[in-house]
């Protein structure tokens, strides 16, 4: 079961690190691909902060 649990957490790790970085123009494009229904609230702010109005930090 340990290994099992091992196993599950390794491979998330990989699938988080594979998630383009926030804001960048891969990020919007597989947003906007995305249904709208679909978005979390901190999804679309920094859709609408980073693709829409492109605000720089």
């Amino acid at each position: 079961m340990k290994k099992l649990l091992a196993l599950v957490v390794v491979s998330s790790l990989f699938l988080v690190g594979c998630a383009p970085e926030v804001g960048s123009k891969k990020w919007c494009e597989a947003m906007e691909k995305k249904p709208k229904g679909d978005w979390t609230a901190n999804e679309a702010a920094d859709f609408a902060k980073h693709c829409l109005f492109k605000v720089e930090e």
